[in-house]
């Protein structure tokens, strides 16, 4: 380890710093905080009073997904809503839980909207926003937007170039995106600002990128689910790359499917990207990825038999405490 790498993390904003402890983790939900096992479409029904529920419960985060269209493929519309509307919607709604997106399609987007949009949602919510970007994986939404999907790469680099360059009073960018130089057009600049410094902007996956672009660029890191093993083994080396590129410690976050069983001892059974199991297994499983270095792991309801309401209530009596 380098002697300026500690055992803390950066200093962004609200959600950032509430969400992400070294050493620790936190649990947060996917939203919609809701059951939808056999249709692609959830029923929205309640959803801010469970986003309300959530927060009160003491969960840190609400995590939103971009979906620009219901690709049958896919399989699963997310929440429906635009991302950046519905964030702006929650942030008058709640108070204290962070607000995140895991992840924006940032090739499907020109990034002088998502940095203002983003910026926008991180004053209003007063420093709560946590942005996840990504390259896409699913090609039939390129064409439908007149976009190379095979240049995804490329764009999103160029797009968080954009973004971070717009969090300064007198950016300066020259990409496909577009060309600024206060130099040449005179004083020009992006507002809101957000509410800190930046935006804290996660890398998820390997989003087509070098290790060590995603190590520099990156805030943080969103995986994807793996056993407890591997998973340490998969921590171990993004934070090897960290030291390498001579980058501070640095988050990570991973989603997992729960279908939380009605009695405390049953044992795990594998389902979509996750498990369904009693809490007390769930729990210990999660000290295992807390041990492994994971800090924050958002919940997904998607394939809960039992009621939501029930489910969020037994989580934060059973579970939740072995992790504030």
């Amino acid at each position: 380890m380098l002697d300026h790498i500690t055992e803390t993390f950066s200093t962004i904003n609200r959600g950032f710093d509430s969400t992400f402890q070294a050493g620790r983790m936190s649990l947060g939900l996917v939203a919609p905080i809701a059951a939808y096992p056999d249709c692609p479409v959830p029923d929205m029904a309640g959803h801010i009073a469970r986003v309300q529920q959530a927060e009160a419960l003491g969960f840190r985060a609400i995590w939103l997904r971009d979906v620009p269209f219901n690709v049958a493929s896919f399989g699963d519309a997310g929440q429906g809503y635009d991302p950046f509307t519905y964030l702006g919607f929650l942030a008058g709604q709640t108070t204290q839980i962070a607000l995140g997106v895991a992840s924006l399609v940032l090739p499907l987007r020109h990034p002088a909207h998502v940095a203002k949009a983003a910026a926008s949602v991180d004053v209003l919510s007063q420093g709560r926003l946590i942005l996840g970007v990504a390259s896409g994986d699913r090609p039939d939404e390129y064409p439908a937007m007149n976009i190379d999907f095979d240049g995804r790469a490329a764009a999103m680099r160029d797009a968080v170039a954009y973004i971070r360059a717009m969090a300064h009073p007198s950016p300066r960018i020259h990409n496909r995106f577009g060309q600024i130089d206060g130099a040449i057009q005179g004083p020009m600049e992006m507002l809101p600002r957000p509410h800190a410094a930046r935006l804290p902007l996660l890398i998820t996956g390997s989003s087509r990128q070098s290790p060590d672009w995603i190590a520099r660029n990156g805030d943080g890191w969103i995986t994807y689910p793996r056993p407890a093993l591997a998973q340490a083994q998969a921590i171990n080396q993004w934070r090897m790359e960290l030291t390498a590129a001579q980058e501070p410690l640095k988050p990570v976050l991973q989603p997992l499917y729960v279908d939380l069983a009605d009695d405390p001892d049953e044992g795990p059974t594998p389902i979509h990207l996750g498990l369904r199991t009693g809490h007390r297994y769930l729990t210990s499983y999660l000290k295992d990825l807390e041990a492994a270095g994971v800090n924050h792991v958002a919940l997904n309801l998607r394939f809960n038999r039992t009621p939501i309401d029930q489910t969020l209530d037994r989580l934060a009596r059973d579970v939740l405490p072995y992790f504030h």
